[in-house]
């Protein structure tokens, strides 16, 4: 039976554990971020990037090791090999549109916080949003700059308890107006209501409407995915299709790309397509390798995305054909998380 000093020993001994693997996490951590600040990429430049007129360029996070790695860069995306312009704004994930950027950010500690800023074609932050224990996963910006959406990790879902929960955000930057979770939406399937209690929503996409959108839904029980369409002003989801994530609209808005769960491989789930809103139909793209990020369009014929880089300390950005044909180019070594400047 447990005395009371042994219940206080017993205490401090978990304490002293958490403070060790805390102190260890920080330490790995830390020598992590050294070691990748101190390759022979691109350093900040001294000026903060300017977004204002940067039409034909293109924004992302650089990843290549060096001063710059993890802050936000831009290249030209018609000589995208050629030298990049490093800022000073860190970002884990970003997307842009028409002067408006949408930047997941994540501060390291004993406990890290994480946040949503919403930043001006200079990179002026106009709102901030903490996002408490929710790590960075997805963003989007609608093409007018209007809407701005992110889809965080989460924890302390009791349904998620072996597995991951995320949650999904919309902002109307122009009015301030925040949809806190997607979760509060109704959802309707095969014509009837459809509320699993352990429903997660990720990967939006804005159509040109700035009310309708498209993203992921997934009940974590049933190991599913399902791309729903959104109306924000009814607040309502209807499923539209099974096993399509992180859906990302052509700017055409004929268009879906997302990944498709083809294997139950971990290693290789997942492969790109394309799906044709009217005839439903769908289009493997050239792609081989298991994509897991939520293709950004560069154009109505070309999508980028992310994939690991060599070595596994940074990732590179990739081109393919949105038709299903060519073969899939480097755009650049050392980047993630693209968003094209018109």
């Amino acid at each position: 039976m447990f005395t009371r000093g042994r219940v206080i020993v017993f205490a401090l001994a978990l304490a002293l554990l958490a403070a060790l693997g805390i102190g260890y996490g920080m330490h790995a951590a830390h020598r992590t971020d050294r070691a990748l600040h101190q390759g022979s990429g691109a350093p900040p430049a001294a000026d903060e990037l300017d977004l204002t007129g940067a039409h034909g360029r293109l924004l992302f996070r650089d990843t290549e090791p060096g001063p710059g790695f993890g802050f936000l860069a831009t290249v030209d995306r018609g000589d995208s090999t050629g030298p990049r312009t490093v800022g000073k704004t860190p970002c884990e994930r970003v997307y842009a549109a028409a002067g408006t950027v949408v930047c997941l950010t994540t501060e390291y500690g004993a406990i890290p916080s994480h946040h949503v800023r919403i930043l001006d074609a200079t990179l002026r932050e106009t709102r901030r949003i903490d996002l408490g224990a929710g790590a960075p996963n997805r963003a989007r910006i609608s093409a007018d700059g209007r809407m701005a959406s992110w889809t965080v990790f989460t924890s302390g879902d009791s349904y998620a308890a072996n597995s991951f929960a995320t949650r999904t955000s919309i902002l109307d930057v122009r009015t301030g107006a925040l949809t806190a979770t997607l979760e509060d939406f109704a959802l309707r399937k095969d014509g009837k209501v459809y509320l699993p209690v352990d429903r997660n929503f990720w990967g939006v996409t804005f159509t040109s409407d700035d009310n309708a959108f498209y993203a992921t839904m997934s009940p974590v029980s049933t190991g599913r995915t399902y791309l729903v369409k959104g109306d924000l002003a009814q607040r309502s989801m209807t499923v539209v299709r099974e096993n399509v994530e992180c859906p990302s609209l052509s700017p055409d808005g004929t268009r879906i790309a997302f990944k498709k769960r083809i294997s139950s491989d971990p290693v290789r789930p997942w492969r790109l397509y394309v799906l044709d809103l009217a005839g439903g139909k769908e289009t493997e793209l050239a792609e081989t390798h298991s994509v897991d990020d939520q293709a950004a369009w560069l154009d109505d014929s070309t999508l980028a995305y992310a994939l690991p880089a060599p070595g596994g300390t940074s990732s590179d950005l990739w081109t393919v054909p949105a038709d299903g044909t060519g073969t899939p180019e480097l755009l650049l070594h050392g980047g993630f998380s693209p968003a094209p400047l018109p």
